[in-house]
């Protein structure tokens, strides 16, 4: 493992973009239940539950279940794989984080440039009129759905829901950070869900070196020029003192030449 380590962090030096994509898999360590795992959250609830069609006709048990298995009042906090990546961008050594997580961790431990596929809990938003509000002062205050204000609309957490679009410009933006990488950590990530999948092909097109770091095999680990299969809390630490300390170095050989 640390001679692959060492091998990515000299890539990430010389690089003149990185981009990382994370997944569940770097907020388990947080105490966040994944999704797919063997014990993974679609194992408690059917995920059809949060397709956007059977909210709409039973938004009260959805809110219910929401409140229940997503609202984490602010207990959970960022663990050293999420710092880790904060670092790096510090460091000018990450461009951009593209998650398919709506916990907001990656912000909270202190990363600015954070691309969210699927929204956040930051907010719910009207389904009708679209007015955002404050999800954590909603969170716990209904036993029912809540309703807008201003409209009277059924309010909706600002997440995306299976069966509806991604937003179209955080799409957009997504894409063209993936297409301008020159290395693509993957992070977390099966890689099982869509059009987050795509994104590495987009990296692929540019020549980028994609890396996986993950504790299980995903679906598109054919494609990875590094696979570390070791659990994220435990690389991103040792990658970050790598970069560090490969970053000295290159300097070092540069003003030597």
């Amino acid at each position: 493992m640390n001679e692959k380590i060492e091998v990515l962090a000299r890539f990430i030096v010389k690089s003149s973009c990185n981009v990382a994509l994370t997944g569940a898999g770097i907020s388990t360590p947080s105490g966040i239940r994944d999704f797919r795992g063997q014990d993974g959250l679609w194992k408690i609830i059917d995920p059809e539950k949060f397709e956007i069609n059977y909210f709409n006709k039973n938004p009260d048990e959805v809110w219910e279940l929401f409140n229940r298995y997503f609202m984490f009042e602010n207990k959970i906090t960022p663990n050293v794989a999420h710092v880790a990546l904060a670092e790096l961008e510090k460091m000018g050594m990450l461009c951009a984080v593209i998650t398919q997580n709506i916990d907001g961790l990656h912000q909270n431990a202190g990363s600015v440039n954070v691309i969210e596929l699927h929204g956040s809990l930051k907010n719910a938003v009207c389904t009708v009129c679209k007015k955002k509000y404050d999800l954590n002062e909603l969170a716990g205050r209904y036993s029912n759905a809540p309703k807008c204000e201003s409209c009277g609309g059924i309010l909706k957490p600002d997440i995306v829901f299976f069966g509806e679009p991604l937003d179209d410009k955080v799409l957009e933006k997504a894409i063209d950070y993936s297409s301008r990488a020159e290395i693509m950590l993957i992070i977390g990530s099966s890689l099982s869900v869509s059009p987050a999948n795509y994104l590495p092909l987009y990296a692929k097109r540019n020549g980028a070196k994609i890396a996986i770091i993950n504790d299980a095999p995903g679906e598109e680990d054919h494609m990875a020029d590094i696979i570390i299969r070791e659990r994220v809390e435990k690389v991103l630490p040792e990658l970050l003192n790598h970069v560090k300390m490969s970053a000295d170095l290159y300097r070092n050989q540069r003003k030597n030449h």
